[in-house]
């Protein structure tokens, strides 16, 4: 039986009070910073090349062997780093985040956003600031939050029937990191040919101005570093939470493997894609194809992670809130730490996964399709009144949309949501992989890095 929160506005405080010294205490001893060690990348290599002449893809942060890996124009869009400090870059990257946090949480919870008050959204803080990939990509400065918000932007747009208008963001988001494009695949899969093209177009209009901008970083990129993946990171290293990672793990170095395993995988996300599609559920859409946007790329920190948060969100609106507070409290153990060392025998092979068994588990079975039951599902707009959110993570609230004709009135019910990438762990003796931090090294296996940005 789930125990009364307090009704009472000292209650209320007093359970804040307490839930926020867990929090401090937790962040201050189980997960240890990552000094800003991805921004760190971002800031040297537009400084080098702004600044000192210097070729984006040359530098490195002092005492490792990582430096930029993302698209030219990634770079591009950092330019206005090269105004900044490095202290003013750490706050404004800080400023960033929080934003496209805010925006994610309101597109996830809808308009119904103000329900939660003051208390609702302290509860829920305190819970997100547990989540490893969340605690991550604020600790390391990365950039997938802000790259998860384009792409939300443009499920709302779809979810509201406004899709002539969606694509802007997933085709920005796709020029920046390569792993968005999969939601091009999605709009190709849902037959949203307009939205597709603008993407495409727009993937394609980016890259070319960073090619405008710097010919020859763009040559390196696509003809080498692309596909250099020694410039990230160790496959093996525990933080990569991919099916490539997990197959390096075990020690499976054929490609044609992995291959397979991801056609398998992508196999299974269109049928479940095109399934809510058809139910109108494109917040299970989009879902979907960040769950198996992680599992196919070869490189997945845990701090990609970040792109489950969605499917979060469409296990508490279709009525599962213990399964999803049970999987989002794993998220927030660091646990595939314990295998820092040691990844072998059963026991690792089940540890050091856990994190890609959960979003494997959640491309297989997450609930697609199931709308609240008294939705209208005819032509007009309606409005209905949800369950009460649970605090373990946002939950989306309905909107009035106007059916599309072409769904037969199911695209009303895409409103019940209105949408609706890890570790840092210090170096360790004798190694060459990144620290996320240029301090000396820290026995603890969590403090350790392997790998640069990603």
């Amino acid at each position: 039986m789930t125990p009364a929160l307090p009704r009472t506005a000292r209650g209320r405080l007093l359970l804040l009070l307490a839930l926020a010294t867990v929090v401090t205490v937790f962040t201050a001893t189980v997960p240890l910073l990552r000094d800003w060690f991805d921004l760190r990348v971002y800031y040297g290599s537009i400084d080098t090349w702004v600044h000192h002449g210097g070729r984006i893809y040359d530098y490195r942060v002092p005492g490792t062997t990582y430096g930029f890996t993302y698209p030219p124009f990634a770079a591009v869009a950092m330019l206005p780093m090269a105004l900044l400090d490095l202290r003013t870059a750490i706050a404004a990257a800080l400023l960033l985040n929080l934003a496209a946090l805010a925006v994610i949480l309101r597109l996830l919870t809808g308009p119904e956003w103000r329900r939660h008050g003051w208390y609702g959204w302290a509860l829920i803080a305190c819970l997100l600031a547990l989540f490893e990939p969340l605690r991550d990509t604020f600790s390391f400065g990365q950039v997938n939050l802000l790259l998860l918000a384009l792409v939300l932007t443009d499920a709302a747009l779809l979810a509201t029937g406004r899709g002539s208008r969606a694509g802007i963001g997933i085709g920005l988001a796709a020029a920046i990191k390569l792993t968005p494009a999969l939601f091009i695949g999605l709009l190709l899969v849902a037959r949203r040919w307009r939205a597709a093209a603008l993407a495409t177009a727009v993937a394609l209009g980016a890259t070319a101005l960073a090619a405008w901008v710097d010919s020859d970083a763009s040559r390196f990129y696509w003809t080498d570093a692309l596909w250099d993946t020694s410039r990230i990171g160790r496959l093996g290293y525990v933080s990569n939470q991919s099916v490539q990672g997990i197959l390096a793990r075990l020690g499976e170095p054929d490609r044609a493997v992995w291959a397979a395993a991801v056609l398998l995988i992508l196999g299974v996300w269109a049928l479940r894609v095109r399934r809510a599609v058809a139910a109108g559920d494109w917040t299970a859409a989009f879902a979907l194809t960040g769950l198996a946007a992680c599992l196919v790329s070869p490189i997945t920190w845990v701090h990609h992670l970040v792109w489950l948060l969605p499917s979060f969100a469409v296990l508490i609106r279709t009525g599962h809130p213990r399964i999803a507070g049970a999987l989002y409290a794993v998220l927030c153990t660091s646990v595939v730490w314990l295998w820092f060392d040691d990844a072998s025998g059963v026991d690792g092979f089940l540890g050091s996964n856990t994190y890609a068994w959960i979003t494997l588990g959640l491309l297989l079975w997450l609930p697609v399709g199931h709308l609240p039951s008294d939705r209208w599902t005819g032509s007009r707009s309606t409005s209905t009144t949800t369950a009460a959110p649970s605090p373990t993570a946002p939950t989306i609230s309905p909107a009035s949309v106007q059916a599309e004709p072409r769904f037969s009135g199911t695209a009303a019910a895409a409103a019940a949501g209105s949408v609706v990438e890890p570790g840092r762990a210090g170096a360790r003796e004798g190694s060459s992989e990144p620290t996320g931090s240029t301090l000396a090294a820290d026995r603890n296996p969590q403090s350790s890095s392997e790998r640069a940005s990603s």
